[in-house]
C-alpha cells in the first residue's frame, strides 16, 4: 500500500514540553476511516446511479461501481497519512498533526461532529480530529480538562 510522507508545508510536529503531562492521546481508528469510506461509497454510489437512471443511460450500474472503486482507491492511498494523525491533550494545550496548538484557555468548543470532533477557538479558527472512536468522549474529555465540562 502506498505510504504519503509529511511534507515541510504542513508544519512541524508539535511535542509537549518537558514539564507537560500528557493526559489523553487521541489516534485515528483504522475501522471507523473504512466504514467512513463504505458510507460515502454507498452514497455516492447510489447519486451516481439515480444520476445516470435520470439521465437514461442504459448501463446505470457503471454509477456505482465506479464510484466503489474511485472511493475505495482514495481510501487506500490516504490510509496512511489519515490513520497517522495523533492529538494530544494535556492541562495546558491540545497538540495535533501539521503543527497545530490550541491553548486550552482559547478553546470555546468541543463537540461531536459527523462522526469527528470539532473544535472551535475564541478566535474562530476550526479543527477537526476525524475518524475517532469514541467522538462523543473525545470531546467531553478536552472539555472537562479545559474546565468547560
Amino acid at each position: 500500500m502506498a505510504r504519503i510522507e509529511p511534507d515541510g508545508i504542513m508544519g512541524h510536529a508539535v511535542r509537549p514540553d518537558p514539564d507537560e503531562a500528557v493526559l489523553e492521546e487521541f489516534r485515528a481508528d483504522r475501522l471507523v476511516y473504512w466504514k467512513a469510506h463504505l458510507v460515502m461509497a454507498v452514497v455516492l454510489g447510489t447519486v451516481a446511479g439515480l444520476v445516470l437512471i435520470w439521465q437514461g443511460n442504459p448501463f446505470p450500474a457503471a454509477g456505482p461501481i465506479g464510484a466503489a472503486i474511485a472511493i475505495a482507491a482514495r481510501a487506500a492511498y490516504l490510509a496512511s497519512e489519515a490513520l497517522s494523525d495523533r492529538w494530544l491533550l494535556t492541562g495546558r494545550r491540545l497538540i495535533g498533526p501539521a503543527g497545530r496548538s490550541i491553548p486550552l484557555a482559547q478553546l470555546r468548543l468541543a463537540r461531536p461532529f459527523l462522526g469527528a470532533v470539532q473544535i472551535v477557538t475564541l478566535s474562530g479558527d476550526k479543527h477537526l480530529m476525524k475518524y475517532l472512536s469514541d467522538p462523543q468522549a473525545a470531546a467531553r474529555r478536552i472539555l472537562t480538562v479545559a474546565g468547560r465540562g
